[in-house]
This record gives structure tokens, C-alpha cells and sequence, in this order.
């Protein structure tokens, strides 16, 4: 493959066993080089590492961040799995499994197993580079116990899959054979980790995220898994110091054109135009998470100044809003424990914040009410429109 003209890949022909043929996409290793000709991806590049590049320096002066990275965390969850056809909403992944309606557990699991896939694998780039074994690894996490959990998880596939259709036949896309999967991890690998591309790191981590879903190496969770590899990427190269940028929301509110942006480097070698709604994407989503930041500053001191007017119960009510900043969904046996008072005293004191609207009680239960910090959470809940299932 020549260096100046990017050759995405080649269709190739396999013949199952029962003795049908069918074509699947083969998908060249990634050049050392990429030259894009539109001026305005250069612009894109530098207003997207700028926005960053603020975002990373913000986070890393807000008190508390950790707090926050949770919420983010959570909102990333939601919306990674949403766009998979999951309808768990930001309340209901912030609430205990037994406060959840049985017949909508199976998503919530599905969005906790992604958080828990996500702490794993963050915490783990301190031991290990992204290599396939980690992927291996966050991949189990991701479906133990949920939808694609009889799909070898952990395991890279030794079958073929496809995307769209009820069949190989009438599929959308069928990525390479199991056999070419060694092979083009290995390369990938190389790529996210070998010094000798020489690319600016956000276009590697858009390359890297295009040629991930093209591999698709596993039979289920390929696309929720590679919407976290570039997470992944920006924390282990040091361009982001907290995890505090994440692209899933974005991804489904434009879904289409992302998928089709996806499609068109396969169908017409037109990696610039993928490259080019990334750039978008991390430039929206950076500025977003800063004006989300500095709305969290704005909100807490708003309600810090609230909760001062309780005079001897102050410092109770201040306490309690520190913890609503990291479980913003709360009982009241929950508040006379993290206050250590008694359930009448916290039945009391939720009331008043409710009476201020810091809290709203979304059960409508006499018993067992759960409360929400809903201005908190509504910083991080961006509806995006309802969709079909993605890619899997």
C-alpha cells in the first residue's frame, strides 16, 4: 500500500461449511503515515487538542474531581450502552439493583458491567499497555451475566460474525475472518503502542477506534469496548491526566452519521471524513465537559448558600450535599447512616431539602421513597433520541 493514497482494505471471498460462499472485508494493516488533503482538518485538529488541552488543565484544579469523573462515568455508561439498544436512563444507573423494576435489570446490569469494565481497565493501564490481553480481560467484565454472556467473553472469536441482517446473507457489514484476527490485532497493537507512526495522537486515536469496529474481534461488545479504547488511548499517552472525556453521547446523538462515517472508509477509503467527525465529536465533547464542570462550581455554591439558611443543621445539610455529589440518588435510611443520626432526624432534614428543591423524591411510595439531587444529574443527562441497536 502506498503512503500517500490510503487503501482502507479489500473484500475477500470465505466459503462456510455448509458450502455457501459469502465476501468479507479484509482490512489493511494501518500505514505509518496518512496524508489528508482537506486544509480544514488541520483546523479541526488544533481546536480539538486545545479544547483538550483545557479540559485537562480545568479538571485537574476542581476539588473533588473524583466525584465528578464518577457522574461522567456513569453518563458515558448510559450513553455507550444506549446506543446498543439499552434504555437504562442517568436515574436508574445511579440507583441500588433492588430499586430498580425487575423487567429493566437486565440493562441496568449491563450498563454497571461497563463501569465496572471501564475502573478495570483505567486502573490497570498502570501494569499494562493496550495490548489484546487487556482488552481481553475488560471484554469479560463487560458481558459476565448479561446479553452476549454464552458469546466467549474475553475470548477472541474462532467464528464469523456480522453486523445488521438476521443472516450472512443479508448483512449490513461482515468484518474479517476469524483467521486475519491474530494478524490485525498484532498490528493494531503495534500501532497503539510503537513510536513509529508519525501522527499527531488524536488522529491514532480515531484510527485506532475506526479500526477496531472493523476488526470487530469479538462475537458481542465490540462497539461498546471500542468506544473505550479511546478513553483508553488519551490516558495511557498522558493527554488527558483524569478520565474526564468520553464520546458516547456524542456518538448517539449523531448515530447515523457515525456509522456512516465508519462505512464510508470501507466503502470508499475515506478515512479524512471519519477523521474529521471525530475531531468534532472530541471538540463538542471537551467543551461540554468543561461547561458541565463549571456548572457543578456554580451549582454547588448555590446550594451550599441554601443550606446555610438551616442555621444549627447547616453543617448536617452540608455534609449530606458533599455526599450527593458522589450518590446523588438517596434514602432516608441511607442519610441517618451517612450522617450518623437518627431515621426521624433524617426524615426531617431531607424534608427541608426537598422543600428547597435540592432533593425530589421519585418513587411517589409512602415507604422505601428514594430522593435524587435532580439539578446534579441533570448537568450529565443529555436525552439523546431514542434508537435502534448498533453495532455489536
Amino acid at each position: 500500500m502506498q503512503e500517500n493514497r490510503y487503501v482502507s482494505g479489500i473484500k475477500r471471498t470465505a466459503s462456510p461449511n455448509e458450502g455457501r460462499s459469502y465476501e468479507y472485508f479484509l482490512p489493511n494493516p494501518i500505514p505509518t503515515r496518512i496524508n489528508f488533503s482537506d486544509p480544514s482538518l488541520g483546523r479541526l485538529l488544533e481546536e480539538a487538542t486545545h479544547s483538550l488541552g483545557q479540559l485537562n488543565a480545568y479538571a485537574s484544579f476542581v476539588p473533588d474531581i473524583d466525584f465528578f469523573i464518577r457522574m461522567h462515568e456513569v453518563k458515558e455508561a448510559t450513553a455507550s450502552n444506549k446506543i446498543e439498544g439499552t434504555q437504562t436512563n442517568m436515574d436508574e444507573a445511579l440507583m441500588r439493583e433492588e430499586d430498580i423494576l425487575p423487567e429493566r435489570r437486565e440493562d441496568w446490569h449491563e450498563v454497571h458491567n461497563y463501569l465496572k469494565a471501564m475502573k478495570y481497565a483505567i486502573g490497570s493501564l498502570d501494569r499494562l499497555p493496550i495490548i489484546s490481553r487487556l482488552l481481553n480481560e475488560t471484554h469479560s467484565i463487560l458481558l459476565q451475566g448479561v446479553r452476549g454472556s454464552g458469546k466467549q467473553p474475553g475470548t477472541i472469536r474462532s467464528t464469523q460474525n456480522w453486523i445488521g441482517g438476521a443472516t450472512l446473507k443479508d448483512a449490513r457489514f461482515i468484518p474479517p475472518h476469524q483467521q486475519h484476527i491474530p494478524e490485525l490485532l498484532t498490528d493494531l497493537e503495534n500501532f497503539l503502542n510503537v513510536d513509529k507512526y508519525n501522527m499527531p495522537l488524536l488522529l491514532k486515536a480515531g484510527i485506532a477506534h475506526y479500526q477496531f469496529e472493523t476488526i470487530h474481534p469479538y462475537l458481542d461488545g465490540n462497539g461498546r469496548l471500542g468506544r473505550l479504547l479511546i478513553i483508553l488511548y488519551l490516558i495511557q499517552q498522558k493527554m488527558l491526566g483524569k478520565p474526564v472525556l468520553y464520546l458516547s453521547t456524542f456518538f448517539a446523538e449523531h448515530r447515523q452519521e457515525y456509522y456512516d462515517a465508519l462505512s464510508r472508509v470501507r466503502s470508499h477509503n475515506d478515512m479524512e471524513h471519519w477523521i474529521k467527525f471525530f475531531l468534532v465529536g472530541v471538540n463538542e465533547t471537551a467543551t461540554s465537559a468543561i461547561a458541565t464542570l463549571q456548572s457543578i462550581m456554580r451549582l454547588r455554591e448555590s446550594d451550599y448558600m441554601k443550606v446555610m439558611q438551616l442555621g444549627k443543621r447547616a453543617p448536617r445539610a452540608h455534609k449530606l450535599l458533599e455526599h450527593l455529589y458522589k450518590e446523588p440518588v438517596i434514602s432516608i435510611a441511607d442519610t441517618a447512616q451517612v450522617l450518623n443520626i437518627t431515621p426521624q432526624s433524617a426524615s426531617s432534614l431531607v424534608r427541608e431539602l426537598e422543600k428547597m428543591k435540592i432533593l425530589r423524591e421519585v418513587t411517589g411510595f409512602n415507604r422505601n421513597r428514594l430522593y435524587i439531587y435532580s439539578d446534579y444529574i441533570n448537568l450529565f443527562s443529555d436525552k439523546p433520541k431514542d434508537q435502534e441497536g448498533g453495532e455489536s
